[in-house]
């Protein structure tokens, strides 16, 4: 897994052709050695960085969050990466029969994995809760995310160039709702009163 995350970032191209033809993976073995890892990177930063550094307003001491209620977060913000994956790699599956490319569920579970590999590693940057820091490395990371679906998808599912494109678009679209929907869901989760409680 590691050597296909630092390649990822490296040299992308040549490494979507080593992950297009790495052994088939079940999905629960891809969920056990991919997946649960690298959405833990954010989820325990977010704890870390709201239970022990806090935020800054002014001159008033750090603003943090419970131990109790970043615990409850954590695991919330972990379940709702791990669907988000889940989602992504199903619809991939599904549209993938459009385009006359016929991959495993898995393989497609292993594409959104790859594809959402700079927002996992992103979330280091929550070890520091700075707003300015979250909104340059999350754009950096969001950025990233979309060029590395443009560039893998025709690679991955060996599709011609136009029609990768095409396809890219719509996973994004289809992301972008599911990023919205896990949003809204949280609005609702907090307003049946379990929100984040502070310290101070």
């Amino acid at each position: 897994m590691i050597h296909h995350v630092v390649g990822l970032f490296t040299h992308p191209d040549q490494e979507w052709k080593e992950i297009r033809g790495d052994q088939e993976e079940s999905i629960s073995h891809m969920y056990l050695t991919h997946t649960l890892i690298l959405a833990a990177i954010p989820a325990v930063s977010a704890f870390i960085g709201t239970t022990q550094v806090g935020w800054v307003i002014g001159n008033r001491a750090p603003v943090m969050l419970t131990q109790e209620s970043a615990l409850w977060m954590t695991v919330m913000s972990y379940l709702a990466m791990l669907g988000g994956v889940a989602v992504m790699g199903a619809f991939v599956h599904w549209m993938a029969r459009t385009y006359d490319a016929n991959p495993s569920l898995a393989r497609c579970v292993a594409f959104a994995t790859y594809t959402a590999t700079p927002l996992f590693i992103g979330g280091l940057a929550a070890l520091y809760p700075h707003m300015w820091l979250g909104m340059i490395v999350g754009t950096a990371a969001i950025c990233y995310t979309v060029y590395l679906l443009y560039v893998g998808l025709p690679t991955f599912m060996n599709i011609p160039s136009d029609e990768g494109f095409l396809f890219s678009s719509s996973v994004l679209a289809v992301g972008l709702v599911v990023l919205v929907a896990i949003m809204a869901f949280t609005v609702i989760v907090w307003g049946l009163g379990v929100g984040p409680v502070y310290t101070n």
